[in-house]
């Protein structure tokens, strides 16, 4: 027994090293990142570089907020994240519900390509856009750049709430029918209420695809729907890179989605652990 718990406690430790090294891995960057934002623009590129910043200062701060354009930037990221998650929604959550729930052939079929359509390098479909929206008379607009965005995140979208749609019983809703609810009336009034978990996790990936999205932003805007990313990728000076303040502009845009994960973050848990102890 002893011997037992010996190895027990010797894999829970060799599991928190991972999880730490992971965590250190993906969350340095971002530290970095963090500090760089307070360091005076020669410590920003000394060599070799400082993880502290020997004289702590705002005024990166205060250089990128004060900047033309950036505050109409954050203001287009997040009507154009907000517009292509509800448009991805909009497409995912019934596509899912029809081929969970009628398991025909082609809707087999159809969720395959959805998976297939996500492999497609974005730069495809992002070069004949620019024509089709020129077209349409939509280019250099928040629509325009969130329907693009759409392309990337509605096949996971689907993939997504066809798992969850999945683990939810086919009883709910026949019981839904014989209270006078119709397929959709079931949809809207058991199914998506008890897939809200789900919802949040969908919602929060379609808006996560968005908002860091580059290239289609780069490539369909000019001035009016400019997003933060490519403000920020704009900074320089006769010198080269404000390091400065790309990376002070960088974390107040990373401000957003930290809150909203922290404010759905019950949601979240709720949505992945759907279905884990279904049968």
């Amino acid at each position: 027994m002893n011997g037992l718990e010996a190895r027990r406690l010797s894999s829970r430790a060799l599991l928190w090293l991972i999880l730490i090294a992971v965590v250190v891995l993906y969350g340095f960057p971002f530290v970095y990142m963090l500090f760089t934002s307070f360091k005076t623009p020669l410590e920003t590129i000394s060599v070799p570089p400082k993880l502290l910043p020997s004289v702590w200062t705002v005024d990166n701060y205060i250089s990128a907020l004060t900047r033309d354009g950036v505050l109409a930037s954050f203001i287009n990221s997040i009507i154009t994240a907000v517009l292509s998650t509800l448009i991805s929604l909009v497409l995912a959550i019934p596509a899912a519900y029809a081929v969970t729930r009628f398991r025909t052939r082609t809707g087999r079929i159809f969720i395959v390509l959805a998976l297939v359509a996500r492999m497609v390098p974005p730069i495809v479909i992002g070069v004949p856009m620019i024509s089709i929206f020129r077209n349409l008379g939509i280019s250099d607009t928040s629509l325009a750049l969130a329907i693009a965005h759409t392309t990337i995140s509605l096949p996971l979208s689907i993939w997504l709430m066809s798992s969850f749609f999945e683990a939810v019983p086919g009883e709910l809703e026949e019981a839904a029918k014989i209270d006078g609810n119709s397929r959709l009336g079931a949809l809207w009034r058991v199914v998506i209420p008890v897939t809200a978990g789900g919802v949040a996790v969908t919602a929060i990936f379609a808006f996560l695809a968005s908002w860091n999205e580059f290239l289609f932003a780069l490539l369909l805007t000019a001035v009016r729907s400019q997003t933060t990313p490519i403000v920020i990728a704009n900074f320089q000076t006769q010198f080269g890179l404000d390091w400065g303040s790309m990376t002070a502009l960088a974390v107040l845009y990373s401000i957003p989605v930290i809150l909203l994960t922290l404010l759905l973050q019950r949601h979240i848990v709720a949505g992945l652990t759907l279905g884990a102890v279904k049968g």
